[in-house]
C-alpha cells in the first residue's frame, strides 16, 4: 500500500507511503471515497529531467540528503566524531486509522529512529509533528528538523506578518517564483516582526478571493519558515525551530521533537483560512468557556504611581461604567517605583502598600469585579534584591558582559531552584489575594542565552510552559492573558495554556485596525485584547474621538485603558453605553464568523461577525485615511444567508463630536432598512465619513 487518504472536517489529504516518511501528494475537498487514491499518485508521479539524478527524491515530510533532496534535510547533525550526519531511514511501521497517520524509520547505521505524526482534526486543519531518537550508545548533536511539505504550482505569491513593537502583525507580500522566501526569528519569543506564518497563494489572493494554503509553526521561541522554488519546479514549504549551535544533543535513548505545525487550505481567499483557524481554536477544551469579562487596566491610568485611594476611586468608576474585572499592573512590588529595579522581588512593597494589597482588593471584589495582577516571572532587574543575593540566576551570554533590555535581564528559569522561587512567589501571592487573572508579561528578547555554557532558547521555553502550567494546576480557576510587550509571544502553543493576547502595547486606534486585521487572520476574537485607550494614544501622540476608539475596540476582548476620573461626564456616559452595547451583543462577536471585506479603498477597513446561524451580524466600517474620491464605494457584505431579510440598525457608541463631511448623508440612517442577504451583497452605501472615523452596525434577521 503507498496510498493513505485522510479525511476529516470536509478535507481530503493523499499520502505518499513508498518512501520512509509520508509524502503529502494532494489536498483538496473531500470526494467520499468515490476517487482511486493509487490512480491519483499515478498521475501525479515525479518524472525524471535531464541532467538530474536518475530518481527525484521525494519532498517527504522529513526528507533525506542521502536520496539527494537539494532543500534543508529533515535531519541535520552528526556523532562527535563527524558520522550519522546523513541518515537514511528504512521502514519500520505504519498505523493509519481514517484522519490520523504515524510513520516510523530506523537507521541502524547513524542508529536514529524517526516518528512523523499527521492529524486531520474536525475543522481541517492538517497538524504536522516529527520526533528523531538516539539508538545509539553516544550522543547525536541535533542541528535541526525540518518539516516539508510541497505547495501547488498556483502559489506565486507569499504573504508574512512582519512588523515591530506597536505594529506587530502586519502582512507583507512578496512574489514566489523564483529562489526561496525565509521568515527566520532568533528573538527567543514569537517576535514582533517576524510571526512564524506563512501564507502562500494564488496570484493577488485576497480576503475573500483566491486560494490559499497557511502554516503556522506554533513554538513561543526561535523559529524558520521558508517557501522555495526547486529547479524543477517544485514549490515546498519548510518549517522548523531554529536550534542555536550545541543546543540540543541526544544522549543515547533521548529524543527530541518538533513544535506543531498548523495548516490550513482556502479556495475562499484569507476568510476561509481564518475559518479554519479559528474553528480550531474554538474547538479546544482549554478555550475559554465563558464570556470575556470587560476590564480596567491601570496602566495608561496611572502608570506607577499606585496609590491605594486614587486606585479604590478608579475601580469605583470601572463599575460604574460597567467593567467586570480590575486590573493592577505594574508597580505593585518591592522597589518598583519606575521600571529600572524590582522585578524579581514578588513581595507587595510595604511602603506603598502598608497593609498589602487587600485595601484595594477588598474594596475591588466588594464592588462585584474580579481583580487581575501583572506579573512578569522570567525577567529581572539588575537592581533587585533577587539579583544581589543571587547573580548567577541571570540567563547571559557566556564570558561577556550582558546586554541590557528596558534595564533588564532574563532569568535562567532552567536552573530548578529558579523556577521554584518563582513558583512560590507566585503562587503565595495568588493564595493570598483573591486573584482571578494574572497579566504574564515577558518584555526583552533573549540575547546569547547560555545555560552550563550552552546555548538554552529550547529548554528556556520549555520551562517557561512548565511553570505556567504547574501554576495553572495549583490554581484552576486563574486565567492568564500572554503579553510580551504586546504581541510579542502569541502562537498557539502560547494560548494552550493562557486565555487572552495582549496584542499590541499600541492602544492607538487608527494603528489597531491594522494590528487587530492581522491578528485575525489565525486567532478568533474573543482572544484579541482589545482596549478603548486615552483620547491622546502615548505610543504615537494622536488624538482619537470616544466613538473611533470604541468602535475600534469593540470587536475584541475589550477593556479599558484610560484614566476614567479624569474623564468628562459625557465621555463615562458614552462609555457606559459602549460596554452596555458590547455586552450585548458579545455572545456574537466572541462565537461568530469573521469575515474581512474586499472593499478596494485603501483608505477603507470594513469586516463583520456573523452568526454561525446567519440571524445577525455586527459590522465596521472605518475610514482610515482621506480617500482618493469625495465619497466611497457602496459596501458589499457578504457571507449572509441570500433569502433572509435583515433590518440594519446603526449600533451607537459613543458621541461623535466632528461634524459630517456631507450634505446629506444616506437616508437609511434615520429610516428604517430591510435588505435581504442578497441585497447587501451587492452593497450598501456607507455614509461620507471623516478620516480616523468609523460606523457600526448591527443587522437582525427579520
Amino acid at each position: 500500500m503507498h496510498a493513505v487518504v485522510l479525511r476529516n472536517g470536509g478535507e481530503q489529504v493523499l499520502f505518499d507511503l513508498s518512501g520512509v516518511a509520508p509524502r503529502l501528494v494532494a489536498w483538496g475537498d473531500d470526494d467520499g471515497g468515490t476517487g482511486d487514491p493509487e490512480a491519483q499518485l499515478l498521475a501525479l508521479d515525479l518524472p525524471v529531467p535531464l541532467a538530474s539524478l536518475d530518481e527525484t527524491a521525494p519532498a517527504t515530510l522529513l526528507a533525506e540528503a542521502s536520496a539527494g533532496f537539494p532543500a534543508r534535510p529533515g535531519i541535520e547533525g552528526h556523532r562527535l566524531d563527524g558520522s550519522g550526519w546523513a541518515p537514511r531511514m528504512a521502514l519500520v511501521a505504519v498505523e493509519a486509522e481514517v484522519d490520523s497517520l504515524v510513520v516510523t524509520a530506523h537507521d541502524p547505521i547513524a542508529q536514529l529512529a524517526q516518528r512523523v505524526e499527521v492529524r486531520l482534526d474536525a475543522c481541517g486543519v492538517l497538524l504536522i509533528k516529527a520526533e528523531v531518537t538516539n539508538t545509539g550508545t553516544n550522543p547525536y548533536q541535533l542541528d535541526g528538523l525540518t518539516l516539508t511539505l510541497p505547495l501547488p504550482g498556483w502559489a506565486t505569491e507569499i504573504m508574512r506578518l512582519g512588523g515591530r513593537w506597536v505594529s506587530e502583525f502586519r502582512p507583507e507580500r512578496v512574489p514566489f517564483e523564483t529562489g526561496a522566501v525565509e521568515v527566520e526569528n532568533r528573538s527567543g519569543r514569537t517576535s514582533h516582526d517576524r510571526f512564524p506564518v506563512l501564507f502562500a497563494g494564488s496570484p493577488g489572493f485576497s480576503e475573500e478571493g483566491g486560494s490559499v494554503i497557511a502554516a503556522h509553526l506554533a513554538w513561543s521561541g526561535n523559529t524558520r519558515l521558508r517557501g522555495e522554488v526547486l529547479t524543477d519546479s517544485r514549490r515546498i514549504l519548510q518549517a522548523s525551530e531554529l536550534l542555536l549551535p550545541g543546543e540540543i544533543q541526544l544522549d543515547p535513548g533521548a529524543s527530541h521533537c518538533t513544535p506543531w505545525l498548523y495548516l490550513a487550505r482556502s479556495s475562499a481567499g484569507l476568510n476561509g483560512i481564518s475559518d479554519r483557524f479559528h474553528a480550531h481554536m474554538r474547538a479546544r477544551t482549554s478555550h475559554p468557556a465563558t464570556e470575556r469579562p470587560v476590564l480596567l487596566n491601570t496602566w495608561e491610568a496611572v502608570y506607577f504611581n499606585h496609590d491605594v485611594d486614587t486606585l479604590c476611586a478608579l475601580a469605583d468608576r470601572a463599575a460604574e461604567i460597567g467593567a467586570e474585572r480590575f486590573v493592577l499592573d505594574d508597580g505593585w512590588f518591592r522597589h518598583r517605583r519606575s521600571d529600572n529595579a524590582g522585578l524579581g522581588d514578588w513581595y507587595v512593597d510595604e511602603t506603598v502598600w502598608p497593609n498589602g494589597l487587600h485595601p484595594l482588593t477588598d474594596h475591588v471584589v466588594g464592588l462585584g469585579l474580579e481583580f487581575g495582577l501583572w506579573f512578569e516571572p522570567e525577567m529581572v532587574n539588575p537592581d533587585s534584591d533577587l539579583l544581589r543575593k543571587h547573580p548567577d540566576w541571570a540567563l547571559v551570554p557566556d564570558r561577556a558582559e550582558p546586554p541590557l533590555a528596558r534595564n533588564q535581564l532574563v532569568l535562567d528559569l532552567c536552573r530548578p531552584e529558579v523556577s521554584e522561587y518563582l513558583f512560590e512567589r507566585i503562587a503565595a501571592v495568588l493564595s493570598e489575594y483573591p486573584i482571578g487573572y494574572i497579566k504574564w508579561d515577558m518584555n526583552r528578547n533573549l540575547v546569547a542565552p547560555t545555560h552550563d555554557r550552552r546555548a538554552t532558547v529550547h529548554a528556556q521555553t520549555v520551562a517557561t510552559y512548565a511553570l505556567i502550567d504547574r501554576l495553572r494546576a495549583a490554581h484552576t480557576g486563574v486565567e492568564i492573558e500572554t503579553c510580551s510587550s504586546g504581541g510579542g509571544r502569541a502562537d498557539f502553543e502560547i494560548l494552550k495554556r493562557t486565555d487572552r493576547v495582549w496584542t499590541s502595547d499600541c492602544n492607538d486606534a487608527l494603528d489597531r485596525h491594522r494590528i487587530q486585521r492581522g491578528f485575525s487572520y489565525l486567532l478568533p476574537p474573543e482572544l484579541m485584547g482589545a482596549h478603548i485607550g486615552p483620547p491622546r494614544a502615548h505610543t504615537t501622540g494622536r488624538t482619537h474621538s470616544l466613538a473611533f476608539r470604541a468602535a475600534t475596540a469593540f470587536f475584541g476582548h475589550l477593556g479599558v485603558e484610560w484614566n476614567v476620573l479624569a474623564a468628562s461626564d459625557d465621555d463615562r456616559q458614552a462609555l457606559t453605553g459602549v460596554i452596555a452595547a458590547h455586552k450585548r451583543l458579545r455572545p456574537l462577536l466572541h462565537s461568530g464568523r469573521v469575515v474581512r471585506f474586499d472593499h478596494g479603498d485603501p483608505a477603507v477597513s470594513a469586516n463583520a461577525v456573523i452568526a454561525a446561524d446567519q440571524s445577525e451580524a455586527v459590522v465596521l466600517f472605518a475610514q482610515l485615511a482621506t480617500a482618493n474620491a469625495l465619497a466611497v464605494a457602496p459596501l458589499r457584505v457578504t457571507g449572509l444567508a441570500p433569502d433572509r431579510r435583515y433590518r440594519v440598525v446603526p449600533v451607537v457608541l459613543a458621541f461623535e463630536r466632528t461634524p459630517a463631511r456631507a450634505t446629506r448623508q444616506p437616508s437609511w440612517l434615520t429610516q428604517d432598512l430591510v435588505l435581504t442577504g442578497a441585497q447587501l451583497a451587492q452593497g450598501l452605501q456607507m455614509p461620507v465619513l471623516h478620516p480616523e472615523s468609523a460606523v457600526v452596525l448591527h443587522l437582525e434577521a427579520d
